[in-house]
């Protein structure tokens, strides 16, 4: 099992910029009139670099469907790539690679003041900036049904994928198995995305996993179609401790019926997914695509019942661009 000071220490040595630039995060060239990284796409508009998160998630095909209507509605492009979500995706706007990101509303908090995760101490990410809240980011706990896991509390000894290294899934894992009492001492942690995930709980190499996106989650559904799993309730005094430690964690319910095999409602906690950009980014071009999304929300059909105009602020846990703020006020 790895050691969590270990990483940590590393992780804060290299900066989160860092970690984008080990995950291979590239985006436009050239230089933009404001200073940012942009390359024309021949038609009047820009090449947009959109990072996204894992495919097995929500944020890539959400990201898909953006693309659709951005570049309907505009004559910007954009290039939408996979990666390790949230805190990968910090890094890529800090240092300019990504030009648009999906992230988690706690994730940007701690990135913009450079607090609250020692990957952040001394390390913000000073030009940081909102776009947009998008929807509920529930957290699932999925665990193989013979795993003999009834609570968090249960997860100790027991074998645990928290999510890719770095990403927002594994530090809401790691800030609610520590709000139980559990640190990475007491199981074996392990790193993977949503995809792999899902392979290892269905192969039995885990006992269980976390998966933090809006449901339906593509890799959850496509585990629960072929195999046994079980959704993992945080109910009673442990949802009391859990919602206690951290003021972003609300309340949230998985309905029945949204995975194969998972009858009943199934009580957890959410953060919230949102779009970010970075200070430097084009005003112009910042409010048209945030002009043609949510103008055209009804052409949605990942998350349709959570993202709108007027909702679009709430949780907003960073200043807003000033593009993003023409386009809202």
């Amino acid at each position: 099992m790895e050691d969590l000071a270990n990483r940590r220490t590393f992780l804060k040595a290299t900066g989160v910029a860092g970690i984008a630039a080990l995950a291979g995060c590239s985006g436009g060239d050239g230089d933009s009139e404001d200073g940012g990284d942009t390359t024309t796409d021949g038609d009047g508009g820009e090449r947009i670099a959109w990072h996204a998160g894992g495919t097995g998630g929500t944020y890539y095909p959400l990201s898909g469907e953006f693309k659709t209507i951005v570049e309907a509605n505009t004559p910007h492009s954009l290039q939408v790539q996979s990666t390790g979500a949230s805190v990968e995706n910090v890094g890529s706007l800090g240092n300019g690679s990504a030009d648009f990101a999906l992230i988690q509303n706690d994730i940007a908090y701690f990135a913009k003041n450079g607090e609250g995760l020692e990957e952040f101490e001394g390390a913000s990410i000073p030009n940081l900036m909102g776009v947009a809240t998008l929807y509920p980011e529930t957290i699932h706990v999925i665990t193989r049904p013979d795993a003999g896991v009834e609570s968090l509390s249960d997860l100790e000894g027991k074998s645990v994928n928290t999510g890719d290294l770095g990403s927002g899934t594994q530090v809401n894992a790691l800030q609610i198995l520590e709000a139980v009492g559990l640190t990475t001492d007491d199981f074996d942690e392990q790193n993977a995305s949503f995809s792999t995930a899902a392979d290892q709980i269905r192969d039995g190499d885990v006992d269980a996993s976390f998966v933090v996106g809006g449901w339906p989650v593509g890799a959850i559904e496509e585990l629960a179609t072929t195999s046994n799993i079980n959704l993992l309730a945080i109910e009673g005094d442990t949802l009391q401790t859990v919602l206690d430690s951290a003021s972003w964690f609300a309340e949230d319910t998985v309905p029945a019926g949204t995975y194969n095999g998972v009858d009943e409602d199934v009580t957890t906690v959410s953060v919230q997914a949102m779009i970010a950009t970075r200070e430097e980014y084009s005003e112009d071009i910042v409010e048209s695509v945030t002009a043609a999304i949510f103008d055209n929300t009804d052409e949605l059909s990942i998350k349709p019942d959570f993202i709108s105009a007027d909702s679009a602020q709430d949780g907003m846990s960073i200043e807003l661009h000033p593009g993003a703020a023409a386009y809202f006020e």
